[in-house]
């Protein structure tokens, strides 16, 4: 007779929990896997060697995609020739970040903002490279931030006096200060916003900043992706209405199917350009297409144009009954949709809270939403004019603070209306 005493049960539930098979079951016990321990000692990279490694691969998949189009031009002209190519490449890639290059025909400064876009993308990865390669992943350090930021910084500087002396030898002029000083603030930017984010410093700042003033810059930078998006959709109207003449524009240059497509590939690189101008359009300030020009909803007076596919798409004249006040009321009526936003966000946040919103916790959000838009859409304004030239081209583009004050009044504004009626209505509706 046998007797089953009553902790044998409990040692084949461990049995089973340590990864043995059932009872009955033939075979060897499973393994499990024991976590693994971080190392104690783990080395990291040197921050001057990983600035370097990751500001060099930032400079190399910016640079390439300019000097593949240039090339193309070349092909066409068949004139291409390596060290050419790379020149060339260097030249519009140094254009990109804003460096002006002095020509034979004068001052050319107008920067193909996809460029600038693709450099500061990749310079932002610059920054999580280097925070996680010097082990500040996670640690909510600003100091270590701070260094990654700079290193990345100091290193693109670095390399755009290189890209600067080598596009001085093939007879374009180009500062070298300049180029050293641009660079070295765009590398900076840039990678701090990656490095604060690999970091958790951006977490750190935006839990300590107070909520009124986080949720009024949100709703403000909100406000102006969307009005770039509508300036987008606007100008791509206005491009395929005229693709007709963009084609025509095209197939003048006569420099075959390489040419062709480099003319193409230029054109989506000041796409960036065109939507800020149409951005600018909507709001009501305009842009120039030269010395003494003006595109208004109210005005339009261009003279000679060079033959460029994105210069087929500007209005032919001023606009006027139900297109005109759809026009003036669309920046209006996108402050108004954010207000109303942001008003259901932060009702919602105090509904769950149990706590009353106040007027004035509602409406400074509102009210700030607007200077944030203003200072986006000023910012951008600016970044995208510049001079093709000593001639008549000499101008063109918006003027920043005549965008930056259109969008501070409007966005501000419609923020504010579009705020207050969703509170009203919600709470007449309760």
């Amino acid at each position: 007779m046998s007797f089953v005493t009553p902790d044998q049960p409990r040692r084949a539930t461990d049995a089973r929990e340590a990864g043995a098979r059932p009872p009955g079951r033939a075979g060897p016990p499973r393994r499990v896997p024991l976590p693994r321990a971080e190392p104690a000692g783990r080395s990291h990279a040197p921050l001057v060697v990983a600035a370097l490694v990751a500001a060099g691969g930032a400079a190399l998949t910016s640079w390439l995609p300019v000097a593949l189009v240039l090339w193309l031009f070349q092909l066409s002209e068949g004139a291409a020739s390596l060290l050419g190519a790379v020149r060339a490449g260097t030249a519009g890639w140094l254009l990109g970040h804003g460096v002006p290059l002095d020509t034979a025909t004068g001052p050319l400064g107008l920067a193909p903002l996809a460029v600038t876009a693709l450099a500061v993308w990749r310079l932002s990865r610059a920054g999580v490279h280097v925070t996680r390669a010097i082990g500040a992943r996670g640690s909510r350090s600003a100091g270590r931030t701070l260094a990654a930021a700079a290193a990345v910084g100091l290193a693109y500087a670095l390399l755009g006096v290189l890209g600067a002396l080598l596009v001085g030898t093939g007879g374009l002029g180009v500062s070298v200060v300049r180029a050293g000083l641009t660079l070295a603030v765009l590398g900076g930017l840039a990678a701090g916003v990656g490095a604060a984010r690999t970091s958790g410093v951006s977490e750190l700042l935006a839990t300590r900043t107070p909520k009124p003033l986080r949720a009024g810059a949100q709703a403000g930078l909100v406000a102006g992706l969307v009005l770039l998006g509508a300036g987008a959709a606007v100008a791509g109207l206005a491009v395929a209405t005229g693709g007709g003449d963009a084609a025509d524009l095209i197939g003048a240059y006569r420099t075959g199917v390489a040419g062709q497509a480099g003319i193409t590939l230029v054109s989506l690189a000041y796409a960036p350009n065109a939507t800020i101008w149409s951005t600018s359009y909507l709001l009501g300030p305009g842009f120039a297409v030269g010395t003494d020009t003006a595109v208004r909803t109210s005005e339009v007076a261009v003279g000679a144009l060079p033959a460029l596919p994105l210069f087929a798409g500007l209005p032919g004249g001023p606009v006027d009954g139900f297109w005109s006040a759809l026009i003036l009321a669309l920046p209006a009526l996108v402050g108004m949709a954010v207000g109303g936003l942001l008003a259901r966000r932060m009702l919602r946040t105090t509904t769950a809270g149990r706590a009353p919103l106040s007027w004035g916790a509602l409406l400074f959000p509102a009210v700030l939403a607007g200077p944030v838009a203003g200072l986006l859409m000023g910012a951008v304004a600016e970044a995208s004019g510049g001079p093709l030239g000593a001639g008549r081209l000499a101008e063109l583009g918006p003027v920043g603070w005549q965008v930056a004050l259109a969008a501070t009044v409007v966005i501000g504004a419609g923020a504010l209306l579009g705020a207050a009626a969703t509170r009203w209505l919600t709470r007449f509706a309760s």
